[in-house]
């Protein structure tokens, strides 16, 4: 493998992971070890100990298979029972109801407390994604402090409504599921870009450290080396994925 390519499949503890999923079930999970939309929906299969099967796509090179099930051509994808579906929330509450029997259950029963998290959710996919990738994909020194002074007010106002250690308290809900990729992923920005979760305040430091060391988020998590590789390109803005054109065009991210 040179140093532009993808690696081949997960590393450390998510290749662990990968090799206990093999066998063939219900649910076949078609992913991407080192993309964070995929690790949202691996998060939320591995904590709620669903049965599934674990196939990765080469970003390269797209069996028809997959592209049938998914003419976007992007991970995470799943089959179940045959049918198809994508896109990480959806997926994620869709084995809410597919799996009802399975728990801890990642979406509260309460009505409201269920409404609070999709807003969280909603707030982190327009605020703090974008952000995140603005500080990391920017090449000017001024448009990095812009994106990190962007990134510190979202990561701020999120950890202002965790009821601690999670957003809803002791319960780890889907509003923490969303956001754990880029906490994972948040020492790019830290070792580039300036960043440091003690300078966001409210709670920050404390919030990221409990969804870091949550064990269906080490699980799903690959040796940072091999991370490096990927998100060089981004640190570059060389990269091609629908997010990054999308950042780099200032349109949201698919």
């Amino acid at each position: 493998m040179s140093d532009g390519q993808v690696f081949p499949h997960a590393t450390g503890a998510a290749l662990a992971t990968v090799e206990r999923h093999q066998e063939s079930q219900d649910l076949v999970f078609y992913a991407g070890w080192f993309c964070p939309y995929v690790q949202r929906t691996w998060i939320a299969l591995e904590e709620r100990g669903i049965p599934y099967q674990y196939k990765e796509v080469n970003p390269y090179k797209k069996e028809k298979h997959f592209l049938a099930i998914n003419p976007k051509g992007l991970v995470p994808a799943i089959e179940y029972k045959g049918q198809a579906l994508y896109e990480s929330l959806i997926l994620s509450e869709f084995l809410e109801d597919a799996y009802p029997e399975y728990t801890p259950r990642l979406l509260p029963s309460d009505p409201f407390q269920k409404a609070q998290v999709r807003l969280q959710i909603d707030y982190i996919g327009k605020n703090v994604i974008p952000a995140f990738m603005r500080t990391v994909q920017a090449q000017q020194i001024e448009k990095q402090q812009e994106g990190l002074k962007d990134l510190y007010a979202g990561l701020k106002q999120v950890s202002e409504r965790v009821k601690g250690p999670f957003f809803l308290g002791e319960e780890f809900s889907l509003a923490d599921v969303a956001l754990a990729p880029w906490v994972v992923r948040d020492y790019i920005v830290a070792e580039h870009r300036g960043y440091k979760r003690e300078e966001v305040g409210g709670g920050w430091k404390e919030y990221a450290e409990h969804i870091e060391k949550r064990e269906s988020v080490l699980k799903t998590t690959s040796e940072s080396q091999h991370y490096d590789v990927i998100y060089g390109r981004y640190l570059r803005d060389e990269a091609q994925s629908e997010a990054a054109k999308a950042i780099r065009a200032g349109r949201p991210i698919p």
